[in-house]
């Protein structure tokens, strides 16, 4: 790990001049933002990053917060933890999908420091990105090795240049929740649309975000919807514990009184640069009751389209299988539940 100067920063107006005040001809050398650390230290212990100075944001009051509940609304700190947010009595009871998301990272340690601003803004976990001495494509080359090499665990919607997946489960739930985000920066607060914070490799495959440098992610908001009671995340890893998602699927619906879908929601994790919500099978759902057959043409539609590399191919049936799995876990009269 190359030597760095530490900040802390007393407020948020505060980071953004200690994250400005250091000017880098490189990019890599740019002062980056510390939450939980859980990502930003890994990568700089293998040189992904380099940065001048690291401004510690956990000395910021009034970022750790929830605030809210099913009728207001979520209001989310960006430094609240991923443990935080699994246990909060209002998430579990009102947006059990993102309870069960936070549930379904890593182990309980590492959900206890990591906080839900840094796992919407980690970096991608594939291989050659991370290795040092590969300049891929996302590092400034001229290729992605992942293209024609090792891409198990790679993307099969959205991919080209760059065929990342993003490793974010929350970016997925708050995505099929509609979620806001308030970023703030050299320039003021802006807001924007959580489907709109996430960035393709054809438009930018350097980023995978719209953060500038010295902007940071502020607020998290969930809005109050018939969706949010009813939704569930799903997501399959090779390891019980301590593993990203080889595939995922959040999803969320509202029911008429005669169990007939009036609106859905369906997203999914670990086969795109970005959550890849599939409207058209949403759109198959509404107006149908959830029974095997209307989840089932779901399913198939929500995977129409996908162009798997060499070797991820089981991401079509293992997907499709979430697909199913997560709308029959939300039919019949009850909610979703945590677990």
């Amino acid at each position: 790990m190359k030597a760095f100067e530490w900040c802390s920063a007393a407020s948020v107006d505060d980071a953004v001049k200690l994250l400005g005040a250091v000017t880098a001809d490189d990019e890599y050398e740019s002062p980056r933002p510390l939450a939980g650390g859980q990502d930003l230290l890994t990568t700089m212990k293998e040189h992904v990053v380099r940065p001048k100075r690291v401004v510690n944001l956990k000395t910021i009051p009034d970022l750790q917060n929830i605030d809210g509940d099913a009728a207001s609304g979520l209001k989310i700190g960006p430094l609240v933890t991923l443990r935080q947010l699994e246990m909060d009595e209002r998430v579990n009871k009102s947006f059990p999908g993102l309870a069960e998301a936070a549930h379904s990272i890593a182990t309980m340690q590492l959900r206890n420091m990591g906080t839900v601003g840094g796992n919407l803004c980690q970096r991608p976990r594939c291989w050659y990105f991370r290795l040092e001495d590969v300049i891929c494509l996302k590092k400034g080359g001229d290729k992605c090795y992942a293209q024609n090499g090792e891409n198990k665990y790679h993307a099969i919607f959205g991919g080209g240049p760059s065929y990342i997946v993003h490793p974010s489960d929350l970016a997925t739930m708050l995505t099929a929740l509609d979620a806001s985000l308030t970023i703030t920066g050299p320039k003021g607060k802006r807001d924007l649309p959580i489907s709109s914070f996430f960035v393709l490799p054809a438009d930018d495959a350097s980023r995978e975000n719209v953060l500038d440098n010295g902007e940071l992610l502020t607020e998290i908001r969930v809005p109050a919807s018939a969706l949010a009671s009813r939704c569930t995340y799903l997501k399959f890893k090779e390891r019980s514990s301590l593993d990203f998602a080889m595939a995922a699927v959040a999803a969320a619906v509202d029911l008429a009184s005669d169990q007939t879908v009036r609106a859905a929601r369906i997203v999914l994790g670990g086969v795109a640069p970005i959550p890849w919500r599939v409207p058209k099978a949403e759109a198959a759902l509404v107006g149908k009751k959830l029974d095997d057959s209307s989840i089932a043409a779901a399913a198939d539609i929500a995977l129409a389209g996908a162009t798997p590399l060499a070797k991820n191919a089981y991401k079509i049936p293992l997907t499709k299988t979430l697909v199913r799995r997560a709308l029959t876990r939300l039919n019949g009269t009850g909610e979703a539940k945590n677990g």
